[in-house]
């Protein structure tokens, strides 16, 4: 019979052990870990909607010395550079000394959450309060939404081409506004239907004031908050028809945990990939191969659109660089994405053992274990995936594996259960060599989402090896 002890070393050398990573990290890890989270959380509470994203990448990237394309005329391996993208997407890149047929490394992100917008025509009264209509953004359960503070961010622009930026309910001094619910006591046919149906998309409206305007006129409430919008912003009702407005939970991003091993925050996914990505191009100087980041917008909704991946901003982006290389000619921009390499940079759900039921646990992702590589989404049968091969996958774990960077694959659930999608597909029909790889949440697009700082950092690490690679 074979000793216990040779079988334990057979098993640890032949399993695929799959372990919390804390126990792994040494106490200056652990402190590099806690202080990356600060800055991550930092940028979260500043950064809710894909405009101020794109805004605080901006300036990241202006602080290390990366400048707009427009402002050369040539590129020369090394250069820095970015495009912003109507201010809700943006492509950065660092030129590499390969020539650029020879392919680009990518890793891409989205800026936009789950939310909800304001409808065209938004403000009305009933019953002396007042109140914005609202459509919702991406895939939520309508039930989060109601009874929690929220914040209104976005533009209104004006016939003149002026541009008012708002932002209220985040500053402790500003007023925040909520979706009322029905109480308890009177809701029993409500709570008689299914969750999904408990409340209706067009029961989402925003409660704004109930101070009628002193005067004898019909609306009073109304022409109050209107008064208060003109006086402080010049605005009249009809300048909500050239607006952009989101409301977004006005929870403050925190470390979460009595060990403070967690972040709490809204927006996470997949905020957390464009923040992990953007700070490691950062440290990308002279790379062999052209390091490309991608920050997109409108994954929630498809990626359609003009700042969506499914437009042609990005393919211009690149045809921009070969031009300013003086290397753009026939069929080359089919050329580099045929031989390019792709780190989708999007969130994973993590196991979350309450609701285990859902999940198959020998392919799940678990906070505290790494990033997760997701090989295929799709729903049930892989419909509409993005699948990357195994040469692809064993190319991206060799990187992974040489730079000591925890790592584990899984994917979205049990097979029957649902499903889900990144901007994977999207490149890959470029012909990109393409895997998912991100951060494991729970409660993904709640408005109050949470991830493993040791995660977070991890993320970083890998997209910085991949880059580095």
């Amino acid at each position: 019979m074979i000793d216990k002890k040779d079988a334990e070393l057979l098993k640890e050398k032949l399993f695929n052990n799959k372990r919390n990573a804390w126990n792994l990290k040494s106490s200056d890890e652990k402190e590099k870990i806690f202080e990356y989270s600060k800055n991550y959380i930092n940028f979260l509470n500043n950064s809710k909607t894909e405009r101020e994203i794109i805004s605080s990448s901006k300036k990241i990237a202006d602080d290390n010395g990366f400048k707009d394309i427009n402002e050369f005329s040539n590129l020369q391996p090394g250069d820095k550079i970015y495009y912003i993208n109507k201010d809700k997407s943006m492509y950065l890149a660092v030129i590499g000394k390969d020539i650029l047929k020879d392919g680009l490394n990518i890793i891409g992100s989205h800026a936009d959450s789950p939310r909800l917008d304001l409808k065209p025509n938004p403000l009305y009264e009933d019953s002396e309060f007042a109140y914005f209509k609202t459509h919702y953004y991406g895939g939520i359960k309508k039930y989060q939404w109601t009874t929690i503070p929220l914040s209104i961010h976005g533009v209104i622009v004006k016939t003149n081409g002026e541009k008012i930026n708002v932002n209220i309910g985040e500053n402790d001094n500003d007023p925040i506004f909520t979706i009322t619910d029905l109480l308890p006591h009177l809701a029993q046919d409500q709570m008689e239907k299914k969750l999904k149906n408990g409340i209706d998309g067009e029961d989402l409206n925003l409660l704004i004031g109930s101070i009628p305007y002193d005067a004898d006129v019909s609306e009073k409430v109304k022409l109050n908050i209107l008064n208060i919008l003109n006086n402080k912003y010049g605005i009249t009702e009809s300048d909500f028809l050239s607006s952009e407005i989101e409301l977004v939970p006005a929870f403050k991003a925190r470390s979460m945990g009595f060990d403070n091993s967690m972040v709490a925050a809204y927006g996470q996914d997949d905020k957390v990939c464009v923040y992990t990505s953007l700070t490691a191009l950062m440290n990308i100087n002279n790379p062999e191969t052209t390091a490309v980041c991608i920050i997109s917008d409108k994954e929630e909704i498809g990626s359609m659109g003009n700042t969506g991946m499914e437009s042609a901003v990005f393919d211009t982006f690149i045809a921009e660089i070969l031009n300013k290389l003086n290397v753009n000619n026939s069929n080359v921009l089919d050329k580099v994405f045929c031989k390019s390499k792709m780190l989708s940079a999007d969130v994973d759900a993590g196991l979350d053992p309450i609701y285990s039921s859902v999940s198959e646990k020998n392919n799940a992702s678990y906070l505290g274990r790494g990033i997760g590589l997701c090989k295929y989404t799709g729903a049930r049968g892989k419909s509409g995936a993005s699948d990357a091969n195994a040469e692809f996958v064993a190319e991206v774990r060799n990187i992974f594996e040489r730079n000591n960077i925890r790592y584990q694959i899984s994917e979205l659930g049990k097979v029957d259960i649902g499903g889900g999608g990144t901007i994977a597909y999207i490149l890959a029909n470029k012909g990109i060599e393409v895997i998912d790889c991100g951060i494991p949440v729970l409660s993904m697009h709640a408005p109050y989402e949470v991830t493993s700082k040791l995660d977070v950092y991890e993320a970083y690490n890998a997209y910085l090896a991949f880059w580095k690679n």
